[in-house]
């Protein structure tokens, strides 16, 4: 019989130099609201469900259901937050688990008024440390609409191999057929790359 996922351990915080990383609360759910609100523009274009966040309360319900993926280890969404301040700056999280394989996928986004600062390279660091030394990871995924070039950089400056095109794979935002790009890293990979060994999670 595999092992429950339930009983699987994680830690509830990470800390990098800059971020620190948690689940999400329900009393986070106006601070995120706002952190939206804030950058609709500049997240629409790449995430659906931007449209979907309408009010605080839907952020609230948000918050609930990712809470009690959570726990069920379902999907580990997280919030970045600035360490010195608390201040909330995005969100990200091993998403599309498939622990029988040890298999993630690293999702991430950030208010405008944090872009271009290396929050989301820190944050995709610390989650790529957590899934292959903490959860035993096979393959780490991050899918990446070519459009996104910004976006894009982010696997390409962390050592993630570029495995492909899918073309006309999903619907964007705006109704489009769009393709993915798909990048991914594996243990071999993981061990090349410089900043697996910065201090321990």
């Amino acid at each position: 019989m595999p092992e429950p996922v339930i009983l699987i351990d994680l830690p509830e915080e990470l800390h990098g130099p800059r971020v620190l990383l948690r689940p999400f609360s329900v009393e986070d759910a106006r601070a995120v609201w706002d952190a939206v609100e804030e950058s609709r523009a500049h997240l629409a274009p790449w995430l659906p469900w931007v449209q979907q966040c309408r009010s605080a309360d839907d952020e609230r319900v948000t918050m609930r259901r990712m809470r009690e993926r959570w726990l069920l280890r379902e999907d580990l969404a997280v919030g970045i937050f600035d360490r010195a301040t608390g201040r909330i700056l995005g969100g990200s999280g091993l998403h599309r688990i498939n622990w029988e394989v040890r298999a993630f996928e690293i999702g991430y986004w950030i208010r405008v008024t944090a872009e271009g600062r290396g929050f989301v390279t820190e944050t995709v660091q610390l989650l790529t440390r957590l899934a292959f030394d903490r959860l035993g990871a096979n393959r780490i995924e991050i899918q990446i609409d070519p459009r996104n070039v910004r976006s894009r950089r982010v696997p390409e400056r962390l050592g993630f191999v570029l495995e492909g095109t899918l073309r006309r794979y999903r619907l964007s935002p705006d109704g489009r057929a769009a393709d993915r790009l798909i990048f991914a890293m594996i243990p071999e990979d993981y061990a090349r790359t410089p900043w697996r060994t910065l201090p321990p999670l």
